[in-house]
């Protein structure tokens, strides 16, 4: 049987990411998967925003059975954001001008997640407490409002669960009405449409149309699961932090744990994801022989926007290098950091360098 990857050595780790991100930006572009987006774009045009935790089991375009490149993704700890932040309010609101620019509405997905057969296999990032992860979906909810209006017609906020032992959605609705994708059959299917009208009175027709495949996709996802034999790993194994934007790549469990640029204290998580790092080697979850920091920025052209990529990346990897040498002297010593770009029409991940930190001496420290 071949060694997990969370227990081989930092350089082969390293190297299996690496493949990995290769061999999903190889698919994104091959020519069945650019044809399979834009015939789905042709068919159904509602851009779709989804805001959720960074764990690697919450992969949406795998749960719903969506063509990659269909979904912008938001991912950060916790799935906590804040809209008020400048920088990721300006990322969304473009996001949807650019559909209403085409005479297109945005349906904007706001989950949180947790696990009905054992609280521990929650969202770390609220303690495992599913009402209290729900409640801040709500509160995103209720900014996209503030900052789309209440009326829904053109941009329609829609707070949804990911149950992660069967990789199901539950919709909510204005009050407590939920529908529950996990308890429904394939029989179900047609009557989808009828359900979400019922539970989203206010959602225009078209927006609905453009839900109806993602539910369609994880009724039968979910259903393929009944009575399979899954292991639902919870310990955590994490090994890698990123910091930034461009991880489509990485939706493997308890490996990476991903820092958006989401917020005013980025030293706050970042801080947060060293905890869990140190941790892990500490208890032996992980060989103590390195970790891996990717900052990572994606770009859509050459020349300008790159450069200026190539500048965020880098400071990116600057601020957490710092953030782990003043928090965890010990743990920086075995820091593995990599700075990257990512050239978004292809998903392709461009390393720019990889070194042992930031340019100053680090503080003596040992366990």
């Amino acid at each position: 049987m071949p060694t997990p990857l969370h227990d081989r050595p930092i350089g082969e780790r390293i190297q299996a990411l690496q493949a990995l991100s290769l061999q999903h930006a190889a698919s994104f572009c091959s020519p069945s998967a650019t044809l399979a987006r834009e015939r789905y774009l042709a068919q159904h045009p509602t851009r779709l925003l989804v805001f959720k935790c960074m764990d690697g089991r919450i992969h949406i375009p795998h749960a719903t059975r969506t063509p990659l490149g269909i979904i912008t993704p938001f991912r950060n700890l916790g799935g906590i954001f804040d809209l008020g932040w400048p920088y990721l309010g300006e990322l969304v609101t473009e996001a949807v001008a650019e559909g209403i620019r085409a005479g297109h509405g945005a349906l904007l997905m706001i989950t949180y997640h947790f696990s009905r057969g054992e609280r521990l296999r929650g969202c770390a990032g609220f303690g495992c407490d599913a009402d209290a992860a729900l409640a801040h979906a709500r509160q995103i909810r209720a900014q996209a409002e503030r900052l789309f209006g209440r009326d829904h017609q053109h941009v329609y906020p829609l707070v949804c669960g990911f149950e992660t032992d069967t990789d199901s959605l539950i919709l909510h609705g204005e009050g407590n009405e939920t529908l529950d994708i996990g308890e429904l059959d394939g029989a179900d299917g047609d009557s989808l449409g009828l359900r979400v009208a019922i539970l989203c009175p206010d959602m225009p027709a078209d927006i609905r149309r453009d839900l109806l495949p993602l539910l369609t996709g994880n009724l039968a996802h979910a259903a393929s699961l009944r009575g399979v034999a899954r292991h639902l790993d919870i310990e955590h194994r994490e090994w890698v932090i990123c910091v930034g934007r461009g991880f489509d790549f990485l939706h493997l469990p308890n490996t990476a744990l991903i820092v958006g640029p989401y917020g005013p204290n980025l030293a706050e998580p970042i801080g947060t994801a060293a905890d869990i790092i140190d941790a892990n080697m500490a208890a032996g979850r992980i060989p103590d022989d390195g970790f891996m920091l990717l900052a990572s920025t994606p770009f859509q052209a050459v020349g300008v926007d790159r450069a200026r990529a190539e500048l965020k990346s880098r400071f990116l990897a600057d601020f957490a290098s710092r953030v782990i040498h003043e928090r965890h002297p010990w743990l920086a010593e075995r820091m593995h950091r990599h700075t990257a770009v990512v050239h978004w029409p292809t998903r392709r991940l461009d390393l720019l360098d990889a070194d042992s930190g930031v340019d100053y001496e680090p503080p003596v420290s040992r366990r």
